[in-house]
């Protein structure tokens, strides 16, 4: 584990960036203790869930159902202007 000060946190931080980067834990100290033990961020891939496929959801839900034309503008002319 790397260690650097509060003072090297404020002015070299580009350097500590990037051991983090390397993957390695930093203690801070101040005044010969430690205060602080900065570590990398997990993997944000691991965490994701992956996004429902919507339109796949909707195909299965309601087929190949395609509104009528007179029906959809109804709607549109309802909704103008309440936006």
């Amino acid at each position: 584990m790397k260690t650097a000060t509060v003072r090297d946190l404020r002015t070299k931080f580009p350097v500590l960036a990037r051991w983090m980067d390397n993957g390695e834990p930093i203690e801070i100290t101040r005044r010969g203790r430690v205060i602080a033990r900065l570590t990398p961020a997990a993997d944000e891939k691991a965490g994701k869930a992956e996004k429902p496929d919507m339109m796949k959801q909707l195909r299965e839900i309601y087929g190949d159902y395609v509104m009528p034309e007179k029906e959809a503008k109804a709607i549109l002319d309802y909704n103008k202007g309440k936006w």
